[in-house]
């Protein structure tokens, strides 16, 4: 690996991704990418007695599919990395207890899904790891209470809002070849555009997307027709306008092939507010209807950015402004 520009990293080895898991709640598996996700659950509480339990089991569930598609045991695998939206990442810590690999827990809030793959990929091509499972998850319920106000409560909410997704996904990556090389990563600055409005993280993750873009151009000499796809993780109806626009005044027109995972997971009339976010959100559409089109032949290279907003409820309370991050990998296929 090596270090291009100031924020980029490039891999010098083939670093694949061999199989993955994608597991889902049932607003997500009723969606236009339902039959895309290898499990859907058709409620909140997964089988299981409490709403943490169920986005504990959405893991695990995840990884299990993800290792039996790559025909991998746990001692074959070097090193997991995971990371989730709850306090002290309980999600992937009391996963972990239960997978006999050495463990390195991650939080980069909704853009985890992107972090956990460009650190494992570099662990990979540096010769730290032979192969690396990488995983993370969400729960519109926990996040719902963790971050904001019970559901139970009924609270309203403005348009601006954006519904966590139930969800989460896996995925293994190694030198053995595969169907997708990891090619590069842009590795995040935090950006803090000032903005406080726990109810519109898409305005806040926005600047922090674009800044990763923009360099990830700048370091590679790459343009927006370099990718067949540029996708953002969660920042759904507000924030993919403004991403869009902040592009825009730095000279890169990305409208023709830009998406975003947040406003592809639900269908118009099912949608929640602003649309999805939460650490599931990129990883599912990810490793699950992404990937898939790769397959197909629709994508040959894209460029996925997962957003993340760092917040917490006591920082709110003070009314500190929340910063935001956003990570960058680039997915290739290959052959075919």
């Amino acid at each position: 690996m090596r270090l291009v520009g100031k924020q980029t990293w490039v891999f010098e080895n083939n670093i694949y991704i061999q199989a993955t898991g994608t597991a889902v709640g049932p607003f997500e598996a009723d969606g236009p990418l339902g039959k895309q996700f290898d499990v859907g659950y058709r409620d909140l509480y997964c089988g299981e007695k409490t709403w943490e339990l169920a986005e504990r089991r959405l893991m695990k569930e995840a990884i299990t599919i993800c290792m039996n598609k790559g025909n991998v045991t746990a001692n074959e695998i070097d090193v997991f990395l995971a990371g989730d939206l709850l306090n002290q990442n309980v999600t992937a810590n009391y996963t972990a207890r239960e997978i006999p690999i050495p463990f390195l827990c991650m939080f980069g809030a909704c853009s985890t899904s992107m972090e956990t793959l460009a650190v494992g990929a570099a662990l990979v091509d540096g010769g730290f790891a032979r192969q690396a499972l990488v995983a993370t998850s969400s729960h519109n319920a926990t996040a719902e209470r963790q971050f904001r106000y019970p559901t139970e409560l009924g609270i309203q909410k403005p348009k601006s809002a954006t519904f966590t997704v139930t969800g989460a996904g896996a995925a293994l990556i190694g030198n053995q070849k595969g169907r997708f090389r990891v090619t590069a990563a842009t590795i995040g600055r935090v950006i803090d555009a000032g903005l406080k409005n726990p109810m519109d993280m898409g305005a806040v993750m926005a600047p922090a997307a674009a800044h990763t873009i923009e360099q990830h151009f700048l370091d590679l000499n790459r343009s927006p027709a370099d990718y067949d796809l540029i996708v953002t993780g969660d920042l759904s109806g507000i924030g993919s306008v403004i991403v869009k626009e902040l592009l825009m005044e730095a000279g890169y027109d990305i409208t023709d092939g830009y998406s975003d995972c947040g406003l592809m997971i639900y269908r118009p009339d099912q949608r929640k507010f602003a649309g999805g976010s939460g650490c599931a959100c990129c990883a599912v559409v990810t490793y699950g209807h992404l990937l898939r089109e790769m397959e197909k032949g629709t994508f040959r290279k894209i460029f996925v950015v997962a957003t993340g907003a760092l917040l917490s409820q006591t920082m709110i309370q003070q009314k500190q402004s929340i910063p935001a991050i956003a990570h960058g990998v680039v997915i290739e296929s290959v052959g075919g």
